[in-house]
């Protein structure tokens, strides 16, 4: 089963703290970056995340983890007086709190330290992509999601559209690594960060993924052409 590689890490652990070490480099910039190269559309992706998720949200007694919680965009936005955060690069996690999230603890998506079907919603947004191991981390959603809790990923995609996807490839491999490396100062990173999108399953891929990793009713919809896939699955 695929998962993140970045150039010459060697197995799941180096990708692993490759992208944790990448992360940690970025952090101080990573929202005005996402913000600019996105022109603020991934507001937008985030609040139809939430509008979907909204049945979840709405019960008062929902439990709710945000994974790869980043800068906390997402978990903010979901707006669950006790939802929580994770993510396992430390100061990804400093910024989030410094933006108001609360509830945060450290940890790796692949191995959560919670009990199994503990939480009503798992979400993820432009994260699941950098897991070092796609299936181990759709099964570690499904292993804490309560019977009819659900999962929602939010990432990045192909385009459908062959003009569109060759214009997409050339400002995602031409123009974001030149502005994310001087707003970042880590070129290296938005290099890796369009490499990977190239590299992540299609829509219908993940879909049938999460099918064989236990989830039912999965469903999918692309956003803005295609830029974004959210895909939604049911314990």
């Amino acid at each position: 089963m695929s998962g993140a590689t970045p150039a010459g890490a060697a197995g799941e652990q180096e990708a692993a703290r490759w992208v944790r070490d990448m992360f940690g480099r970025v952090a101080h910039r990573y929202d005005l970056a996402n913000h600019l190269l996105s022109l603020n559309v991934d507001r937008y992706w985030r609040a139809h995340t939430v509008r979907r998720l909204r049945p979840v949200l709405e019960r008062p007694d929902a439990r709710v983890l945000d994974l790869c919680c980043g800068t906390g965009d997402l978990l903010l936005a979901l707006g669950a007086s006790r939802a929580m955060g994770t993510d396992f690069c430390h100061p990804m996690l400093t910024a989030a709190r410094a933006k108001g999230a609360r509830f945060l603890f450290e940890a790796d998506v692949l191995a959560l330290p919670l009990a199994d079907a503990s939480l009503d919603l798992v979400t993820v947004a432009f994260g699941f992509r950098n897991l070092a191991n796609y299936e181990r981390g759709l099964r570690e959603m499904h292993r804490v999601l309560r019977p009819s809790g659900v999962a929602a990923i939010l990432e990045f995609s192909r385009p459908p559209n062959p003009a569109f996807n060759a214009l997409y490839n050339f400002y995602s491999r031409r123009i974001l690594p030149l502005i994310g490396g001087a707003l970042s100062g880590s070129r290296d990173a938005y290099t890796y960060l369009p490499e990977s999108v190239r590299k992540f399953p299609s829509g219908e891929h993940l879909a049938q993924m999460m099918r064989e990793c236990g989830f039912e009713r999965v469903e999918f919809e692309r956003l803005t052409m295609g830029i974004v896939a959210l895909h939604l699955g049911r314990r």
